[in-house]
């Protein structure tokens, strides 16, 4: 007996998109997901001010090595800044890109 191979047996015209009242509580994790990006951003905010204030004192007390971290903080709480801001936009290019495939 000649079966064809397991991928030939799968149908090949599957739609499924994303149900945002499928489950209970979506609507409730929204706001979770909200209030932690804010969270973040505030977070960053103060990293970024620390961070500042590290890189201040390292150069007006001629400490290369605590100048150089808080400038390393500075770029860590801007990435940081940039990847809560954008993530929402992250996702959706590439929720778009994989629909493309």
């Amino acid at each position: 007996m000649n079966l064809p191979p397991p991928a030939l047996l799968l149908p090949l015209d599957i739609q499924i998109d994303p149900n945002s009242n499928g489950l209970p509580g979506i609507g409730e994790l929204k706001q979770i997901v909200g209030a932690s990006m804010t969270v973040g951003l505030i977070l960053a905010v103060l990293a970024l001010i620390i961070s500042a204030i590290v890189w201040a004192l390292g150069a007006n007390s001629s400490n290369p090595h605590l100048a150089g971290r808080g400038k390393l903080g500075v770029l860590v709480a801007l990435g940081a800044a940039i990847v809560c801001g954008a993530s929402v936009t992250l996702v959706n290019f590439f929720w778009n890109v994989g629909q493309q495939v």
